[in-house]
């Protein structure tokens, strides 16, 4: 059962200015008629009023004193590393240091490598059902992850758009290295 599924916590929401977090009250506990589809307003730091990140329902935060810790976790955040999950298995691989980091988004661009040079290889798609059966065992990872807009056809007869995942995995790729010089360029300060 998940932890968060029975009862409503509060999100930690950090301020890596003043190195303090803080736990939010949620509109629904303060107003009645609240609206669920109605967004929150912006977390706003109650010592220096900047803006909060929303760090999650699993965050712990470091020590005051522990300014490498959070410089680290501003690094996280800026990234889009945050400690948000559904209470059952926790946020997942939380890399502990840059040089880590550095190391979890180059395996990631890695990956999405692969897949581009897949769709680049990829001249088509199979006709024969058996040859269609044969594609999806061997190639599900590369067929699954793919946005659904580039899949066509029917369930017994799927055609992908090559080109267009071939593009897909690029941009996944031009935005790892982003959060890589992100992170390298936030180091050397």
């Amino acid at each position: 059962m998940c932890r968060y599924g029975m009862t409503t916590y509060k999100s930690h929401y950090a301020c890596f200015e003043c190195r303090k977090t803080f736990k939010r009250r949620l509109e629904k506990d303060i107003y009645e008629g609240f609206n669920k589809s109605k967004e929150q307003n912006p977390a706003k730091c109650p010592e220096c009023g900047e803006l909060m990140a929303n760090m999650g329902l699993d965050f712990e935060s470091p020590k005051k004193k522990d300014i490498k810790s959070w410089k680290h976790i501003s690094i996280l955040y800026e990234v889009g590393i945050t400690f948000h999950s559904c209470g059952c298995s926790g946020p997942g691989y939380i890399p502990s240091n840059s040089d880590e980091l550095i190391s979890h988004f180059s395996r990631i661009k890695g990956d999405y490598i692969e897949h581009q040079n897949f769709w680049a290889r990829r001249k088509f798609d199979p006709e024969k059902q058996s040859e269609i059966a044969k594609d999806r065992h061997y190639n599900w990872e590369y067929l699954s992850q793919i946005p659904v807009k580039m899949r066509t056809g029917s369930k017994n007869k799927p055609q992908f758009d090559a080109k267009e995942a071939q593009k897909y995995w690029s941009q996944k790729v031009l935005e790892v290295e982003a959060k890589i010089e992100k992170i390298i360029n936030v180091n050397e300060v």
